[in-house]
């Protein structure tokens, strides 16, 4: 009989012995079915978090650097000339200063004193979708004497309760704003892991505003928002240049930090997580491989006298190594496969929980799917040999 029918006839031998003994066969699986679950569910969860917190960042900070300019003695943080001069660098598209500080606003004569407040201008607008209702500032708001504010949903909660927001007013370091916007809330899993803060809110103002509330004269932190397609590497060494002539090159009076290049690092970061999560999950997979090769080895002595009956018969020893091996890869395969949907069962439901996006990791299915099949093919070899190399009378005379 030519090779292929041998192997038919030996794979449905296979199927059917594997039916004969449904249980044994099913807590032979089992080790595999968990093994191949844990890889994929790790790596698909570790995945989906990594791209949901990698789309943060670049929603936030892609192509962008941050600087924070401490400054000298001499000098503390940027003038307006000095932002104006940042601007003209080639590869900028915009330059964003940014006040932060905590205060007091009160609304309805109730007082809120864990206010997050942050001056921002009009580009910060431009560069992010943050607006959720009403409009964001404008370039005729930087002057210093228009009182107008954007607030959170976590300070309308606290501060005002079910009435109307838009227009109201909030009085911040004694003078009246008008709330014109209300700012995005990102409310996944993710961000409120990572909201450590106890404020009662956060309100934005023009950032000339929050400098004159602070009782500082020069911006120390500001955004530079690169080009679309411009090397924000090549822009972080011009940048660092103009700092260097503003501050004459003065150690530490100031940082760069490219939002780019931390999401690179992420990026090698999480795939180091992901190789060493497949590789302690892998384990379960060697545990499933031992139990194949444990369960086809007494499957071989119970079944002695049948093998022994098969080679007096004329079988040959390729047909014999046949069958045992098929089996075996059988329900390694097999395992396999209600182990890849069990994993992806459970990373979709993680994703569901942390409000991730749930995406097919096909490196992890891939991953998964070829150590099963790898682990039918290795521990399955040894017993289907002993069986094909049984002495026939031996075998027959066995009890």
């Amino acid at each position: 009989m030519h090779k292929t029918g041998v192997i038919a006839q030996s794979f449905k031998m296979s199927i059917q012995n594997i039916k004969n003994n449904r249980l044994r066969s099913f807590l032979t699986m089992l080790g595999i079915i968990i093994g191949v679950a844990a890889v994929i569910a790790l790596i698909t969860i570790v995945q989906s978090v990594t791209d949901s917190v990698l789309s943060k960042f670049s929603g936030l900070g892609a192509g962008t650097l941050t600087v924070s300019a401490q400054g000298t003695s001499l000098k503390k943080g940027l003038t307006d000339s000095d932002i104006d001069s940042l601007r003209t660098i080639n590869g900028v598209d915009g330059v964003s200063p940014s006040v932060t500080m905590t205060t007091t606003a009160v609304h309805e004569n109730n007082a809120f004193d864990k206010i997050d407040l942050e001056g921002k201008d009009a580009t910060y607008f431009q560069h992010n979708d943050v607006i959720q209702y009403g409009r964001a500032f404008q370039g005729s708001d930087m002057s210093g004497n228009t009182m107008i504010c954007i607030v959170d949903n976590k300070f309308i909660k606290n501060a005002m309760l079910d009435g109307q927001v838009i227009g109201s007013q909030v009085k911040i370091d004694g003078h009246e704003y008008t709330v014109v916007g209300i700012k995005k809330t990102d409310d996944s899993v993710m961000a409120s892991l990572t909201d450590t803060s106890n404020s009662d809110g956060t309100i934005l103002i023009p950032y000339r505003n929050a400098l004159i509330m602070s009782g500082n004269a020069n911006v120390s932190s500001l955004s530079v928002y690169a080009k679309t397609g411009y090397d924000t590497s090549q822009l972080e060494k011009e940048l660092k240049s103009a700092l260097d002539n503003i501050y004459n090159n003065a150690d530490n009076s100031y940082s760069v930090m490219n939002m780019d290049s931390l999401m690179a690092t992420m990026n090698s970061i999480t795939g180091m997580m992901s190789t060493m999560l497949a590789g302690i999950a892998s384990i379960a997979l060697l545990v499933g491989g031992i139990g194949i090769m444990n369960m086809m080895l007494v499957s071989v002595s119970e079944r002695t006298k049948e093998i022994g009956l098969r080679k007096a018969l004329g079988a040959e020893p390729f047909r014999i190594q046949a069958q045992f091996l098929l089996e075996s890869i059988v329900l390694s395969v097999c395992g396999g496969i209600i182990g890849a949907a069990l994993g992806l069962l459970i990373a979709f439901i993680a994703a569901t929980v942390l409000k991730t996006p749930f995406k097919i990791s096909l490196f992890a299915v891939g991953l998964g799917m070829g150590f099963s099949g790898a682990v039918g093919i290795i521990f399955g070899w040894m017993p289907a040999k002993r069986a094909s190399e049984l002495n026939p009378i031996d075998a027959l005379r066995s009890e």
